[in-house]
């Protein structure tokens, strides 16, 4: 059993569980979807990636190759979720939008004139700085559990 890989996990599946009331606090309505997706209070990627470093530091210390390796991943992994794919995300909202932008350009009534995308683009792919430290802190501390109560060998 790779106890640091199930840790890791169990704090991917927290974040994700978090999500649900989290949602639900900001507009009053429970959206049991927020469990699976991505974006959102707090960020499952950031949780995972902390807690697969949290553990390591404390299991293997934090001169360890394994360590450098697990916090290099999480730094990437963090600023890609808060940079890149939230701007992905601010994007496919203006693309969501376009058709109706430019029907109002033209003096007509959006949607009157012809068929939209029948899909629209995810807009809640990324994550808001907050969104980001939540997920790493909830990480952290679940890292750290695992590693405090693992059996020393």
């Amino acid at each position: 059993m790779n106890r640091a890989l199930i840790t890791a996990l169990t704090a991917i599946g927290a974040a994700q569980v978090l999500k649900v009331p989290m949602q639900y606090r900001v507009n009053g309505q429970w959206n049991w979807g927020k469990s699976v997706g991505s974006g959102g209070m707090p960020s499952s990627h950031s949780s995972g990636v902390a807690a697969l470093a949290t553990y390591i530091g404390i299991r293997n210390g934090i001169k360890s190759p394994a360590f450098a390796l697990a916090s290099m991943l999480g730094t990437i992994v963090m600023y890609d979720a808060m940079n890149l794919r939230r701007h992905t995300g601010e994007i496919a909202i203006q693309v969501n939008d376009l058709d109706a932008h430019v029907e109002t350009l033209a003096g007509q009534d959006p949607g009157l004139y012809h068929d939209r995308r029948k899909e629209r683009l995810e807009e809640s792919i990324g994550h808001q700085p907050e969104e980001v430290l939540a997920g790493a802190l909830l990480g952290a501390a679940i890292g750290a559990a695992g590693a405090l109560t693992a059996p020393r060998h």
